[in-house]
């Protein structure tokens, strides 16, 4: 799992990296400097694989892991703000099939980079 993890993130880093165009549309108002931060989401993202996929340190994934978690905690309010836009399109945009279990999704993958990243071992203890 760890291993997928840091390729899902990673993935998404170098796309935010090489096009920021669709991840600067979903990017709240509020937000200073949004094409800065869409840059640097991406270099957290690929330091926070990185650190993951790592086979040496277990202090350093589980940085990773912690660093991956704030991440998808702080990047909510933009996928809030991707749903409520998509609804608002008359077409409806990606729909309610994407984006109910993208909510879900997001609290899932703060529990899966702290569990990979060894922060937490519930409800899979380690032996």
């Amino acid at each position: 799992m760890r291993w997928i993890l840091a390729a899902f993130y990673a993935v998404a880093g170098y796309l935010h990296l090489a096009a920021p165009e669709p991840f600067l549309q979903i990017m709240p108002g509020w937000v200073w400097q949004s094409d800065a931060m869409v840059f640097w989401t991406g270099i957290a993202e690929l330091l926070g694989a990185a650190a993951l996929a790592q086979p040496w340190s277990q202090r350093l994934r589980h940085a990773g892991g912690t660093g991956l978690a704030l991440y998808a905690i702080l990047v909510f309010p933009a996928n809030i703000n991707h749903f409520a836009l998509d609804m608002a399109r008359t077409d409806g945009g990606l729909g309610l099939f994407y984006h109910i279990p993208r909510m879900f999704a997001q609290p899932l993958l703060v529990w899966l980079a702290l569990w990979t990243g060894g922060v937490v071992d519930w409800p899979f203890r380690r032996r």
